[in-house]
């Protein structure tokens, strides 16, 4: 044989092998149990929904999917855990708006979730509720705005903590409205929820149903939502764009990464089961008791949302110079 045509083929040959192992690797799949990894406690809502995925997924897929949870660093330990896990589409990382708060928000957060991983699908998102003590005299976030230009600094706001999405949130109204609302963090939502009841602060951001009984008994008041369209859970309650903020549109969501290079054929396979899970009638029943609607539209839908989320927090964090040493 002619050397050259001989380089040709053993060149061709190999190129062809080498397309081919995505493939035969995503016919395979799953080899073995494919782990979620949750980067919160059991028993958080991050981990009731990444549960009920891995039970769905599991049956669709035909094969076990187990929850892991790796804890820390607001989530940080688990999203570094994945990141060097190795691609091959068995360990996933279960995302929520962490996610992208804290890798905007803290630097050294060790990971980078636009770079270190391959998007998967998006699950499901829903908006965060505004919500003000009932004695407080503002009725809708003009209201509010407008209470708080004339009182610089004393109104108080409670979040889960520096960096996250409840704190975020607040930073971008300020920077939006001009105003100037103390930040104090807590361990967690439900302590600033009851010291925003008993009047100790004024104001919090939460999950609607994390607060919607406290609207329902009267002793919260819910001002917006922090979308730009109203939440069916909630449908009196108006959206931000009604409240006079275009383009305010802040999702709490959850979504499923892998590490980056996980072949592409792999994350189609799991894409599709998840597409498949969030239209089941008892998948759909949970969401809508956590006030979360399904949306699962690919890698590529998810790959934009993360982009334009992480941008987002980072100008928010760049304009109003905040400086969080850890969280």
């Amino acid at each position: 044989m002619n050397p050259s045509r001989r380089h040709f083929l053993s060149r061709t040959g190999a190129a062809a092998a080498a397309c081919a192992i995505p493939m035969v690797h995503a016919a395979g799949f799953p080899e073995r149990p494919v782990r979620i990894v949750i980067p919160f406690a059991a028993g958080a809502g991050t981990d009731a929904v990444g549960r009920l995925m891995a039970q769905k997924m599991g049956e669709i897929m035909g094969s076990p999917f187990v929850v892991e949870n790796r804890t820390g660093a607001s989530g940080a330990i688990g999203a570094q855990h994945v990141a060097q896990s190795a691609p091959d589409g068995h360990s996933l990382l279960l995302v929520a708006a962490p996610f992208t708060t804290v890798a905007a928000v803290l630097p050294q957060a060790g990971y980078d979730p636009l770079r270190s991983f391959a998007p998967v699908s998006m699950i499901a998102n829903g908006p965060l509720l505004w919500a003000a003590n009932k004695d407080l005299p503002v009725a809708n976030m003009r209201e509010l705005v407008e209470y708080a230009k004339t009182r610089p600094g004393q109104l108080n706001y409670g979040s889960a903590g520096a960096g996250g999405i409840n704190h975020l949130v607040l930073e971008t109204l300020k920077a939006r409205s001009g105003t100037f609302i103390t930040h104090i963090p807590y361990r967690g939502i439900a302590p600033a929820t009851l010291d925003m009841i008993s009047g100790q602060i004024q104001l919090v951001t939460g999950t609607i149903p994390a607060l919607a009984p406290y609207v329902r008994d009267g002793r919260v008041k819910a001002l917006a939502v922090t979308t730009a369209k109203r939440s069916p859970a909630l449908p009196q309650v108006p959206s931000m764009a009604e409240s006079g903020f275009a383009d305010f549109d802040v999702l709490n969501y959850f979504g499923l990464v892998a590490p980056k290079g996980t072949p592409e054929a792999v994350i189609e396979r799991l894409s599709e089961a998840v597409a498949k899970v969030v239209k089941l009638p008892e998948v759909l029943a949970r969401f809508a008791l956590d006030a979360l609607e399904p949306s699962a539209q690919g890698a590529q839908s998810l790959g934009r949302f993360l982009a334009q989320d992480f941008s987002g927090w980072q100008k928010v964090v760049a304009a109003q110079n905040i400086r969080v040493d850890a969280v």
